[in-house]
């Protein structure tokens, strides 16, 4: 018995460090990232990080709302010439880049400067396939704060020359799940860059962006 509580208790103390270590380390890339398009350099593409439109409980999604919003500020004040979405598209009832690229269009950005990724399954395939499919080494990440931190992480590991803009983001009270589930899948983008030389699930024909 004490040796059961011996290692549970050894066990929960290599996850609470790994979790304060991996979200300190990750942390550190948030200076790369700005709150204020005036501080925005201006790059080629800007990389949209998909979301669903709504919550499960059927109510629009802030966090998507705030993104496909800063990409159309960013998009009219010149920061970013070309957009690229990258998204789930894992049913056929489900398609984040479509659902995006619909408002874009909206909201008067040209087809022709918009680029969907289907496989950006989660935040390390959207980025690394932005450089491998998409062949871009230099761009603009889109998305709260918290996930830029983890994006700019992977890329700047990946030899991606990338910045990010911090766009508006929610409170604890609208999704603690999004922001628990942020402190674990630091922790796993720590172990794919470092430790398990992990790939995106899909990589395929290349489509390059100008």
């Amino acid at each position: 018995m004490k040796t059961i509580l011996k290692f549970t208790s050894l066990l929960g103390c290599i996850i609470l460090a790994s979790l304060v270590l991996s979200d300190f380390y990750v942390a550190k890339y948030t200076s790369y990232s700005s709150d204020k398009i005036d501080d925005v350099e201006e790059v080629n593409v800007g990389l949209l990080l998909g979301t669903s439109k709504y919550t499960s409980s059927g109510r629009l999604n802030y966090f998507y709302k705030y993104r496909v919003e800063a990409a159309i500020d960013l998009y009219e004040s010149c920061k970013i010439r070309e957009i690229l979405v990258s998204g789930d598209n894992s049913s056929i009832s489900y398609n984040e880049p479509i659902m995006i690229y619909k408002d874009l269009l909206q909201a008067g950005i040209p087809k022709e400067d918009i680029h969907l990724d289907y496989a950006g399954f989660r935040t390390f395939d959207s980025v690394i396939r932005a450089k491998k499919i998409f062949n871009q080494s230099k761009l603009l990440i889109i998305s709260q704060r918290f996930h830029n931190e983890r994006a700019l992480f992977i890329a700047r590991s990946n030899g991606i020359e990338a910045t990010a803009f911090n766009t508006k983001t929610v409170s604890f009270g609208f999704a603690p799940k999004t922001f628990v589930r942020e402190k674990l899948a630091r922790v796993k983008a720590v172990l794919d860059v470092h430790l398990l030389g992990t790939k995106p699930r899909f990589l395929g024909k290349s489509e390059i962006i100008s």
